[in-house]
């Protein structure tokens, strides 16, 4: 009896380990929406030229920002205030760039955040507020107006003999500071096919992505209704009997398996190297090794025997060394990303080593993928 119930916790054991590694290794779904974007429904670009006043005296200097004095003066004029001829000293005055991104189908009252960045020698924008601006598109209208105080996350402190700066106190930010004042023209009603794009173009993964959609309108309308353009897009053809947002609400659920490109990004500023899952590499041995060089400055003081005219010197002294460390030969081969980690981790490499080794081994044609050097 005792023997039989061992046994049998043994096997609910092993099922559920095979559960638990069954779910480890499967591949991770997203929904449609999360790895498409709708052809034509976009964000735009909007910039504007402003300036910020109530600075405590961190503004631009007008002898040295021209284009501020300038600003400040038409601003002035058309408020009825005449300063033409005068010179200007203020220091409370910065003038600054504002750039938006307009949402699609965004209503006319709506409101949006903008970007503040200074274009002077203004060296904070803390306490500081952004006086109306309007903001243009591509097509020179303006699409909205700015306006309000500014979040500023920088810090500038400055002494006689010391100065402190944190973060960066000549940016920042208003949240819903814009007001917007056109529509962007553009409609999603009678639109009869959708086009959708994919942020990470891949040929398997517009298939699947086809697939799954006429999977889906086969069960739901009873017809397919995808097909796979290139690599890039997949185009459906909406049902009538469902509008284009609920259509694409609905399509937007579905979960799909992505297929990832086999692919090495490596950042040689920060040392970061992101090895995809389906990277391989053909066997090969390798052999790492790092060469330091010493060069060490070492002058000895010479004086003059005695009773003689002759004046002490500096005689230098260099000594050179050179130490090779490392150098261990190792067979490297991965048959999955597990074991091409191991392996590399087996040789005790850093990240500027491994870095190096990737490159090397993208040369001997036997790092089976695309190497993206930063």
């Amino acid at each position: 009896m005792r023997g039989r119930w061992l046994a049998y916790l043994v096997a609910a054991a092993t099922c559920l380990l095979g559960s638990v590694t069954a779910i480890a290794q499967s591949e991770p779904t997203a929904r449609i929406k999360d790895i498409t974007t709708v052809q034509g429904v976009r964000d735009n670009q909007l910039i504007g030229y402003g300036l910020v006043i109530g600075l405590a005296g961190t503004g631009d200097t007008l002898r040295n920002a021209p284009f501020t004095e300038q600003a400040l003066k038409s601003m002035l004029d058309r408020m009825g205030v005449a300063v033409r001829g005068v010179p200007l000293r203020a220091r409370n005055v910065a003038a600054v760039t504002v750039t938006a991104d307009l949402p699609p189908f965004v209503g006319v009252g709506s409101r949006i955040d903008v970007l503040i960045g200074s274009i002077g020698d203004a060296s904070s924008l803390r306490g500081g507020t952004l006086v109306v601006t309007p903001l243009t598109g591509g097509d020179g209208k303006v699409y909205a107006v700015a306006q309000g105080p500014i979040q500023v996350s920088g810090l500038s402190v400055e002494g006689d003999a010391a100065a402190l700066t944190q973060g960066v106190p000549t940016g920042g930010r208003i949240p819903n500071g814009a007001l917007v004042e056109r529509r962007v023209p553009g409609s999603m009603q009678g639109l009869e096919q959708v086009v959708l794009e994919l942020n990470n173009p891949d040929y398997r993964t517009a298939a699947l992505i086809a697939d799954a959609v006429n999977e889906y309108t086969q069960r739901r309308w009873g017809k397919r209704l995808a097909a796979e353009r290139n690599l890039r897009s997949v185009e459906i053809t909406r049902p009538g009997a469902v509008g284009a947002t609920r259509f694409l609400a609905e399509i937007g659920q579905i979960p799909v398996t992505p297929d990832i490109a086999a692919r090495v990004v490596v950042d040689q500023r920060t040392g970061t190297v992101v090895i995809g899952q389906n990277v391989r590499v053909s066997t090969v041995a390798l052999a790492h090794g790092n060469i330091t060089l010493r060069v060490t400055e070492q002058p000895e003081v010479v004086q003059p025997d005695p009773f003689s005219y002759g004046e002490t010197a500096i005689v230098p002294l260099t000594a050179v060394g050179a130490d090779e460390t490392g150098g261990k030969l190792a067979i490297v081969q991965g048959t999955d990303l597990q074991t091409l980690v191991h392996g590399l981790n087996r040789i005790g490499l850093t990240p500027t080593d491994i870095i190096s080794i990737l490159q090397t081994i993208k040369t001997a044609g036997a790092l089976q993928a695309e190497l993206l050097v930063q």
